[in-house]
């Protein structure tokens, strides 16, 4: 299977500390792989190294098209989604005013995937709230802001970082089943996930990483029959 997403050797820094060690990691067209790891092993930053944020050397290539050194609105373009931690909804425009920012201005050779109805049905709790500022939303509905704009890019890949991050479970299994749909809908993932149980629904691989490196990458399966692994770099037996 030929890599949408393919990383190699790729190093990252922020000002002068060093946070990626040379990254290995492929993501073919319509997989969904999870990234695990703990807090402060480089998954965040590796995520905004793909959309150009922050200063990289290596292989980083999208659609056999190398992205370093490209201005993140231009990632976007290409067909690359981004959902951060932090959700950064714009909080004085109202749900409907983000969904448009999302919109993608680009030609891509076939209709969108993605729709405004499309969005709304996902999420039917923004339909409701399209008049209301974001900075209004809960938590949980904010994070459905955010993937839904990222949807609205019509990408071929999402980088999404904690989607289930601080959110109650009935929203987290919302959030679960959008992705899902976007499994089904052939949309290639980049899922950094500490619920291991979501990442095994979704995932056809998981890779871990640890100190700034990948230090595993295999099927779910072969990722749970690692006690070694899963002990050292994610702290559970």
């Amino acid at each position: 299977m030929s890599a949408l997403l393919e990383i190699a050797g790729l190093c990252a820094w922020h000002d002068a500390s060093q946070v990626l060690h040379g990254v290995d990691l492929r993501v073919a067209a319509g997989e969904v792989v999870a990234l695990a790891g703990r807090n402060g092993s480089g998954r965040s930053t590796l995520a905004r190294t793909i959309m150009g944020m922050v200063r990289a050397e290596g292989t980083l290539r999208f659609a056999d098209r190398s992205l370093i050194g490209v201005p993140t609105f231009a990632i976007a373009r290409l067909g690359i989604g981004y959902v951060p931690e932090h959700r950064d909804v714009f909080a004085a425009l109202s749900v409907d005013e983000n969904l448009q920012l999302g919109v993608a201005p680009r030609a891509r050779g076939r209709a969108p995937h993605f729709t405004f109805d499309d969005a709304y049905t996902l999420f039917p709790v923004l339909r409701e709230r399209r008049r209301t500022r974001a900075g209004a939303l809960s938590g949980g509905e904010q994070q459905m802001l955010s993937l839904a704009r990222a949807l609205l890019g019509d990408p071929d890949l999402l980088v999404i970082d904690e989607p289930a991050e601080g959110l109650a479970g009935q929203v987290v299994a919302q959030v679960a089943q959008c992705l899902r749909v976007l499994r089904e809908r052939g949309v290639a993932m980049l899922l950094i996930e500490q619920r291991l149980t979501i990442a095994h629904q979704l995932a056809s691989r998981i890779a871990v990483m640890g100190h700034g490196e990948i230090v595993f990458d295999g099927s779910p399966e072969a990722f749970y029959a690692r006690r070694d692994v899963m002990q050292e770099w994610l702290g559970v037996g």
